[in-house]
């Protein structure tokens, strides 16, 4: 979408740095977030791993910083990181975190910040526990918002005793998802079949697991939903976009690769009620999984930051989240309106092995829409086409090997 397509105009004398932590450039949300702000006219800046990251060949990106970390590192030296790259943009930048470390750096180090940076006020301990399973669990438990019954062992004896009363199959996660941990006690979402296969990957773990056993929800009995918002300083929706995921890759707990834009007043209000039950302030990007065995929407992801598919959603005015934060942070009305039911959004590079797995498992949504009004491509702009040609340059041989391992572990997964 062009500029001119936008009912409003941002202030282009305020510029917006897209804040990244760790290492992984083939990222289409930064790019999205690039050219969302950068098609205003907005000066847009990016934190990238290096000059070969795709987003680092935007048209519409003034400056890339190379900086390469891993989320690991200690947090004053990320600050500081941060605060040289504030001094080097100039002027104040309202900033854009894409990943729980970067949204977690900010809002615990408010003070150090303020005055080099724009971007939403928040509780400082919020976010990190947002972003944490325990922590999102308990807040849903302190709320009364549905989420998958979950249980949190402390060692290999409380998975033991787990295990005798488990019902199975159940999900196994890493419980601080927003650690980058050099050895994470599981690879992503993993299905556990019985008492046996259980105690086999918790012999793994260590004596303090860092997992979270989570309720198994059956893909046959549910439906994968995602919210996007900004929310202001008191936690009063600005934009609130509802949309159903159609495929994700890895199938079914993994990165969207395809998804719908569909009204849902009832999923709106739980999104509302609760972030202003817990004070939120910022962009959000919810994961929630439609149980139809009990028709309730349950909470499974509370990312404090901008998601990956945030382009999907798009209100008539022209505005998405990232714009809305913008916005609202430089002291003007965020226009309202409609989002745009109907729209589809596209992950190229990982949307064809994803469609073929889920050809395979026979699932589908009866709320995608037959024909989209409209497709966004994660990758590919008409006024933008570099970053394409670089994600394809970069992910050919790397990515496919990738996409390769990760289609095994799934399969091996289930399978087990």
């Amino acid at each position: 979408m062009s500029s001119s397509n936008a009912l409003f105009t941002a202030d282009r004398t305020v510029p917006a740095l897209i804040v990244k932590i760790g290492n992984y450039p083939l990222h289409h949300g930064g790019v999205g977030a690039i050219r969302s702000l950068g098609r205003l006219g907005v000066p847009m800046y990016a934190i990238t791993e290096d000059r070969w990251t795709p987003a680092a060949h935007s048209r519409y990106l003034r400056h890339a910083f190379a900086w390469p970390t891993t989320g690991r590192e200690d947090p004053d030296a990320l600050l500081d990181g941060l605060l040289r790259i504030g001094r080097r943009i100039g002027r104040p930048a309202v900033l854009v975190p894409t990943d729980e470390e970067a949204a977690v750096l900010v809002a615990e180090h408010q003070k150090e910040l303020d005055g080099h940076f724009l971007f939403p006020p928040v509780a400082p301990e919020l976010p990190r526990r947002l972003a944490s399973k325990r922590g999102l669990h308990e807040l849903c438990v302190e709320h009364g918002v549905p989420s998958p019954a979950a249980a949190f062992p402390d060692s290999y004896a409380d998975v033991e005793d787990f295990a005798r009363h488990a019902r199975f199959p159940l999900v196994a996660k890493n419980r601080e998802a927003f650690v980058r941990r050099e050895r994470p006690a599981v690879r992503g979402t993993t299905r556990v079949e019985g008492p046996a296969h259980l105690l086999a990957l918790a012999r793994e773990w260590g004596e303090r697991p860092g997992v979270i056993l989570q309720e198994y929800l059956p893909r046959e009995d549910a439906e994968d939903w995602i919210v996007h918002a900004y929310f202001d300083e008191n936690a009063a929706p600005l934009a609130l976009f509802t949309g159903v995921k159609v495929r994700s890759w890895p199938p079914h707990a993994g990165m969207t690769a395809t998804a719908y834009v569909v009204d849902n007043p009832e999923l709106a209000q739980l999104a509302e009620q609760f972030v202003k039950r817990i004070g939120f302030s910022g962009i959000v990007d919810l994961d929630l999984r439609f149980d139809r065995r009990d028709g309730q929407y349950k909470l499974l992801d509370f990312n404090p930051r901008m998601g990956a598919q945030f382009r999907l959603f798009e209100n008539g005015a022209g505005v998405d989240v990232v714009r809305a934060q913008h916005l609202h942070l430089t002291g003007r009305a965020v226009p309202e309106g409609e989002q745009r039911a109907g729209r589809r959004y596209v992950v190229e590079n990982i949307d064809l092995p994803a469609l073929l797995a889920y050809r395979r498992s026979g699932y589908t949504t009866p709320h995608a829409p037959a024909r989209p009004r409209g497709t966004e491509l994660a990758w590919l702009a008409r006024d933008d086409p570099r970053p394409f040609f670089t994600m394809l340059a970069r992910f050919v041989r790397p990515g496919a090997e990738h996409l390769y391992q990760l289609w095994r572990s799934s399969r091996r997964a289930i399978a087990e």
